[in-house]
């Protein structure tokens, strides 16, 4: 693994109230959701020049993800992770690859547990074109 591909900008647990599930009950009363990001890029020329315009801002990315989860519905959360996944490859040329992970703490199953969650991982030749289109 090259040093770009050791750099990260890392997202972790954006909590947002949401309105993403299979169920009616799911649309009608909403949950909390958490969005973690993990960004690959080459970070060398932003911790040289120390321009923020060398890299990419966390809090562009934190905006990303809640303007999606927020304003858009979804039944799958993987359709989620997708949207958010291929909007920052789109806006952010220097992002190699992208991890987006999903956790719904109150997912509707007859189980304690901690949370039900999904992990996806794209880069540039994953982009599905119509990500921003929806």
């Amino acid at each position: 693994m090259g040093r770009s591909m050791a750099d990260r900008i890392l997202v972790h647990r954006l909590a947002v109230f949401a309105r993403h599930g299979v169920l009616p009950e799911e649309e009608r009363l909403g949950q909390r959701f958490y969005i973690s990001l993990e960004c690959r890029l080459d970070l060398a020329p932003a911790g040289r020049s120390d321009d923020v315009a060398a890299t990419v801002s966390y809090a562009d990315l934190a905006e990303i993800a809640l303007d999606i989860a927020t304003n858009r519905r979804f039944a799958l959360i993987e359709a989620l992770a997708e949207a958010i996944a291929g909007t920052c490859l789109a806006r952010f040329p220097r992002i190699e690859t992208i991890a987006v992970r999903i956790d719904k703490p109150s997912a509707p199953i007859p189980a304690v547990l901690d949370y039900a969650a999904i992990e996806i991982v794209r880069g540039r030749s994953d982009r599905v074109a119509t990500t921003e289109t929806r």
